[in-house]
């Protein structure tokens, strides 16, 4: 059975439609999680997928056409109508689009998938939309979790998702500069092989990395597990190439400029709503040496808390840094405790109490990426002033493990989805001054609501990114699916979000706006900031086929 871990060091096959990775990595959900969930009152009622033969789809409306004038495009071989095609093209991965496809509801699928090979073909293939009023769904991993490849469907308009697979080279290196012109289409795995033929590294591992794209990270503002070090993959942008429905752009000249406004800004996070990411210049870096993960326990959260703002205070943040709260510590931590480890939940009660089961304080994992003697000297540096702090070190297996299981998440939910348990994320980040109060807003706003309707919630936290001024604050819920899941989720999300709003905090770290985060837009950057992103869309895209409603209505 290939594990998470060797998906990462050998690339990925194609996903299950019905959820994430291949089938060969799923695994029953283990007993003692089972075991876990049940103490809590989380009732298990296996639930498995549809047969793919099915699924519901509406009826194609791509007129014959203007099918054809695709298929002179990009050629016959590369526009599919046929079903699972369509299927595997719908919608993103969050919990409510997996729920809706397990269902057999693929009701957003779009009408053709569309492989450019190249820029030049996807110029073409939006010259021919526009003119015939066809929305094109920029498509790269489908990892989006915030409604991002569901585009709403103006007057009946046959909708295709460009699927940007082709552009998956990587084009000129430049050691000297320090910089690598990576294809959009390009996957995680398969950038990072590419460029350690050249010795170098991109240090860009969010979740989503098996599957998400170049284009993908870019068209979102990605942050990966390793942000601290490398820094957020918009850091990473030296430059861009953008096929629009008016024409070709290029971005980025230099290293910084003066030029006016940097309009890379306009196209980081835009989520295909403005043009299409073509290729991304990259800043890289020479593959790392050495590399440290280490495991400590902090007495409580908010003591990890003040740690982690010292560290950033005085620029020793690791490249890896996060911070379980007492509840995600338990939750992840619910097998036999190790020697030196943290002790795993033995009591019983609803999710909201799963804390008090917790013996170790909070689980804090550190990484080190780099020139041997440089990590040598920063984890020595960080060990002393966590050590300072009230923190201990866990045994040396830790760090390593929580490393070896960084991407099992995904594939945990799908278990806990199987057994008709459900499972979502939400993420957010605000300054230090705020933060206690955006956590407790938050927590208290997804455990009221899902509490209310007697779902018995356990709600995690943890801290993954760290800044100068504040950090992200990702939460983890997981509760009994009830009659509505989808309806409950949104209840539940639209309270966390107006907590959010109400502490200050972003709607959004890293996951973008999409749909999801669009009702809380105006409050993040004003009402005159979205009549600037119109006016954008209105330039960029006059015909209005992009992604119709994502990012801005």
């Amino acid at each position: 059975m290939t594990s998470t871990g060797q998906a990462r060091r050998t690339g990925s096959t194609e996903p299950v439609w019905w959820g994430w990775g291949p089938a060969s990595a799923h695994e029953p959900l283990p007993d003692e999680v089972r075991g876990l969930l049940a103490r809590l009152g989380i009732p298990a009622r296996p639930t498995a997928p549809v047969p793919l033969d099915q699924v519901r789809l509406p009826p194609a409306r791509l007129p014959v056409a203007a099918r054809e004038a695709l298929a002179t495009i990009v050629g016959s071989g590369h526009v599919h109508t046929h079903d699972e095609a369509r299927i595997r093209h719908c919608r993103g991965r969050s919990t409510t689009d997996l729920l809706r496809l397990r269902a057999g509801d693929a009701g957003a699928a779009p009408d053709a998938v569309v492989l450019p090979a190249d820029h030049d073909e996807v110029l073409a293939v939006l010259r021919l939309a526009s003119r015939e009023r066809i929305v094109v769904v920029p498509f790269g991993g489908g990892t989006s979790v915030v409604g991002g490849l569901e585009p709403a469907r103006p007057a009946e308009r046959p909708v295709v998702a460009l699927d940007l697979a082709r552009l998956d080279a990587l084009g000129r290196v430049d050691r000297e500069s320090g910089t690598a012109e990576l294809g959009a289409g390009l996957r995680g795995p398969r950038a990072e092989a590419l460029l350690a033929e050249h010795g170098l590294s991109l240090g860009h591992v969010p979740q989503s990395w098996e599957y998400a794209t170049i284009g993908g990270f870019a068209a979102t503002r990605s942050s990966g597990q390793a942000s601290a070090g490398y820094g957020r993959f918009d850091e990473l942008v030296v430059g861009l190439r953008v096929a629009t429905p008016v024409g070709s752009w290029e971005l980025g000249r230099a290293p910084a400029s003066a030029a006016g406004p940097d309009l890379r800004e306009l196209l980081l996070g835009s989520e295909g709503a403005f043009g299409v990411i073509t290729q991304v210049v990259a800043r890289v870096r020479p593959l790392p040496a050495r590399r440290i993960f280490e495991g400590w326990s902090v007495p409580d959260f908010a003591t990890g808390t003040r740690l982690l703002r010292t560290l950033a205070a005085g620029d020793l943040r690791p490249t890896v840094c996060r911070l379980s709260d007492e509840t995600e510590t338990v939750g992840g931590l619910a097998r036999p405790p190790r020697p030196g480890g943290p002790a795993a939940a033995t009591g019983s009660g609803s999710g909201t109490d799963l804390a008090d089961g917790l013996t170790g304080g909070c689980h804090l994992v550190t990484g080190y990426e780099g020139a041997a003697p440089a990590v040598e000297r920063r984890a020595a540096e960080v060990a002393g002033v966590l050590l300072a702090g009230g923190a201990r070190r866990l045994d040396a297996a830790a760090g390593p493990d929580w490393e070896r299981g960084r991407f099992r998440a995904p594939y945990l939910r799908d278990a806990l989805l199987d057994q008709g348990i459900f499972a979502e994320t939400l993420e957010t980040a605000g300054f230090w001054a705020t933060l206690p109060a955006l956590y407790a807003g938050v927590r208290a706003a997804l455990i009221g609501s899902l509490g209310a309707a007697q779902l018995s919630p356990v709600v995690m936290c943890h801290i993954s990114h760290l800044y100068a001024t504040g950090a992200s604050l990702y939460f983890t819920v997981v509760c009994a699916q009830g009659v509505d899941p989808i309806g409950s989720w949104r209840a539940a999300k639209t309270a966390a979000g107006d907590a959010i709003v109400a502490a200050g905090g972003t709607i959004t770290h890293h996951h973008a706006v999409g749909t999801e985060h669009r009702p809380w837009l105006d409050a993040e950057i004003g009402g005159l900031g979205v009549d600037v992103l119109r006016a954008v869309k209105r330039t960029l895209d006059p015909a209005g086929i992009l992604n119709p409603g994502i990012l801005v209505a």
